[in-house]
């Protein structure tokens, strides 16, 4: 499915949009200029708090956000050099993520823009992901495939043009951050889990064990659930097996579908680039895989640092101000949407 924004004549030209982002357990604030031109970006993590209990607590997420949504915008505002009489709009995550979490971004925007008298943009989360290479490098060519693999998405999308794309296909069941922090449990791992597998693979055989790579070869949709049942059933087979050689095997497993499947969509479709988006982008094997498939054919790798895979509002802020020279300002109705989708 193809989603197109197309521009209202009455479109304002915002240049400074302050960005608010809460969908989760990161509470981050920032600047950007005219869509590109990052001016300051905070974000304040959670994920201390969290790993007291082994994963995110919604509860415990919504009131941490309400203790620090104003020090976080008022620290990005002050490492733009700005006041809130300089932003132009204000936009926020609205979806998709935790109702509650998203609730204090929402509102909190709702009330700045309010307040200051600028338009309101309601950001969907998964599409601020796609804009978040743009905040590094605003030259980038499309079209452009990218491949979006957070803690609950995982998704290969065509970018035909700005605000303009194409879904080509997501999980079935199971995301791949999602079956890093399973995996992380069954092997006695912390929280997060994907980094700590990712830390713990550098000691390990990525060959000792054959875990399956589920739909490597078919279509463009993606299914982790079994490869998680199979690491889980291995591990209880095999009580003395070492960690490392099962986070590494996993890992590889995990990894090769991804970018397997990002390569043939980007042979298939024709397209100049792979960029990698969202929280298990940061995942360096992920990342040199597909540095090296893009360099053997022709491809570019866009390969966005850690600071702009992770949850952030810079690239909400990013697309905030693609949205309202596009469609303008959202209605100050506009309310949290947890299972926001990227077709909506």
């Amino acid at each position: 499915m193809t989603v197109t924004a197309s521009a209202p004549t009455d479109a304002p030209k915002a240049t400074q949009v302050l960005g608010i982002e809460t969908s989760c357990d990161e509470t981050a604030a920032a600047v950007v200029e005219s869509g590109s031109v990052l001016r300051s970006s905070v974000v304040s993590s959670q994920v201390e708090l969290h790993a007291l209990y082994g994963g995110v607590v919604p509860e415990v997420a919504s009131r941490a956000h309400l203790d620090l949504i104003i020090p976080v915008v008022s620290a990005a505002l002050a490492e733009a050099g700005q006041q809130l009489t300089d932003i132009d709009a204000i936009a926020a995550t609205h979806g998709p993520g935790l109702v509650g979490a998203l609730l204090v971004g929402v509102s909190a925007a709702k009330s700045l823009a309010l307040v200051c008298d600028v338009p309101f943009v309601a950001v969907n989360h998964l599409e601020a992901h796609l804009y978040a290479a743009f905040l590094e490098d605003a030259d980038l060519q499309l079209p452009m495939l990218v491949l979006l693999v957070s803690g609950g998405h995982t998704m290969l999308v065509l970018m035909q043009g700005q605000l303009r794309y194409r879904v080509l296909g997501a999980t079935l069941d199971d995301a791949a951050g999602e079956a890093f922090d399973k995996v992380a449990r069954v092997i006695g791992l912390g929280y997060p889990g994907g980094p700590a597998i990712d830390r713990l693979s550098t000691q390990g055989d990525p060959c000792a064990v054959a875990f399956p790579r589920a739909l490597a070869k078919q279509g463009w949709d993606f299914s982790f659930s079994g490869l998680k049942t199979a690491v889980a059933n291995h591990v209880r087979k095999n009580p003395n097996v070492a960690r490392a050689d099962v986070a590494a095997s996993f890992q590889e497993a995990v990894v090769e579908v991804l970018v397997e499947k990002a390569r043939r969509a980007a042979r298939e479709f024709g397209v100049g680039a792979i960029c990698l988006a969202g929280g298990v982008a940061a995942n360096s094997r992920l990342r040199a895989r597909t540095a090296e498939v893009c360099a053997a054919d022709g491809l570019r790798a866009v390969i966005p640092s850690r600071a702009m895979c992770t949850d952030n509002a810079a690239m909400v802020a990013a697309v905030g101000w693609h949205r309202l020279q596009a469609c303008g300002s959202a209605s100050l109705s506009t309310g949290a949407s947890p299972s926001l989708s990227l077709l909506n």
